[in-house]
């Protein structure tokens, strides 16, 4: 059937998850080395996000076992639509997908892929602004029970109309890739759409993932909606958010105390989590070394993953054979480990550029730290993190002690 669907541009088929999708070909669109291709094609489609969607489906699937009923699931940015096309067909439980892009050559495409898949009477294609699409669905009774919002760039445009389209209960995922102003390269365009001060601290990709929870919760909020941080993680080069909604202008109220600010110390590493922030907190010394702290937020201080949806997720990874099972895996363990540890992390590596030591081993740090009477967790968002309820003035003298065969 691909043969005969004539999109005007070079394509080929891919094979992703289950299902079998007709895309751009990539590289045809490539003039210099410094092209970013998906985004010169002329319908959008990354193919390093394929874990990003295996991810998704894991999660969706986990949500819907948790929920136990039929799901109707929205992708407002779907380029050639393999996300939703996927959610679809592996999903089960799912009874209908709504899948847009504004791009009428990406709709074509979708349509193409759709019936390539066998799925003409479970996913409807629509072309339209994403913002306009999901108002349409904002009435009680027409709304989504999950909406994934996977934009290349910030998905902050899409969060109220995608929490009005959110029926009680729902989940919401998202993507952000514009890493560059959530980890502090560009701060003022991280205040600017996420409405919180960022840190080029070593543990930036954490504080992330805090500050578009925190957005998305601030953006609940304004219409009496609690939201609850399920699941997230830090890939490459973007940041993902799960969470599942609550009406009520009392939960709403409620999900809002997880909000706050981390204070962090340059010169020393320590850093504290706090719920408010006055003058006096701004001009706060460190209260390990003295010197002047600075502070990221507000952002979300709450917890960050939700250990049942992590075992259900783990669960149905068991069930299928993505190309990427094992990576998957190790991020999957990483963070079902990491669910109950402290906030922020340690990278081992960073505090001993600064001290000028040799970097040990992780495990040997760990094991350390837990012979000590720390607690001590390894952390997906760096391979040589470490989450710790330790202070950064005993962090430092263990490091020491390690490496001068002290311990």
């Amino acid at each position: 059937m691909e043969e005969n669907f004539e999109a005007g541009f070079p394509t080929e088929v891919v094979k992703e998850g289950e299902v079998r999708i007709l895309v751009p070909k990539l590289e045809a669109f490539v003039k210099s080395p410094s092209d970013y291709a998906p985004s010169k094609a002329p319908v959008f489609y990354n193919p390093v996000m394929e874990l990003n969607r295996d991810v998704a489906v894991l999660a969706l699937q986990a949500y819907q076992r948790m929920v136990d009923r039929e799901l109707s699931v929205c992708e407002p940015l779907a380029g050639c639509g393999v996300r939703g096309i996927r959610f679809a067909k592996e999903v089960v439980g799912v009874e209908k997908v709504v899948v847009n892009d504004i791009n009428g050559k990406a709709v074509q495409l979708a349509k193409h892929n759709i019936e390539l898949n066998g799925l003409g009477g479970k996913v409807v294609v629509q072309n339209l602004d994403a913002n306009f699409l999901l108002g349409g669905y904002a009435a009680p009774r027409k709304r989504f029970d999950a909406i994934d919002i996977d934009p290349f760039g910030p998905p902050v445009p899409y969060l109220d109309s995608a929490v009005r389209a959110l029926r009680n209960g729902g989940l919401l995922a998202l993507t952000a890739t514009d890493l560059a102003s959530l980890c502090g390269v560009y701060p003022k365009a991280c205040i600017r759409k996420y409405g919180g001060k960022p840190l080029r601290t070593e543990y930036c990709h954490e504080l992330a993932v805090r500050l578009l929870a925190g957005c998305l919760a601030v953006a609940a909020a304004k219409h009496d909606i609690a939201v609850k941080i399920v699941f997230c993680h830090s890939t490459d080069h973007y940041i993902r958010v799960y969470a599942t909604t609550e009406y009520g202008a009392k939960k709403a109220d409620e999900s809002l105390k997880n909000m706050g600010y981390i204070m962090h110390c340059f010169r020393c590493f320590h850093r504290e989590p706090v719920k408010t922030l006055s003058f006096f907190d701004v001009s706060a010394n460190c209260r390990e070394c003295g010197a002047k702290m600075d502070f990221a937020g507000p952002l979300w201080i709450g917890k960050l993953f939700d250990k049942e949806f992590c075992r259900l997720m783990e669960e149905e990874l068991g069930k299928r054979s993505f190309r990427l099972k094992r990576r998957i895996e190790k991020l999957l363990g990483l963070i079902k480990n990491e669910a109950e540890a402290p906030i922020t992390y340690y990278a081992v590596d960073k505090l001993c550029d600064a001290l000028n030591l040799q970097v040990p081993s992780v495990k040997k740090v760990l094991s350390i730290l837990k012979r000590n009477g720390y607690s001590a967790f390894l952390t997906h968002f760096n391979p040589k993190g470490v989450k710790s309820n330790v202070s950064a003035t005993k962090m430092r003298e263990i490091l020491r002690k390690i490496v001068d065969g002290n311990q």
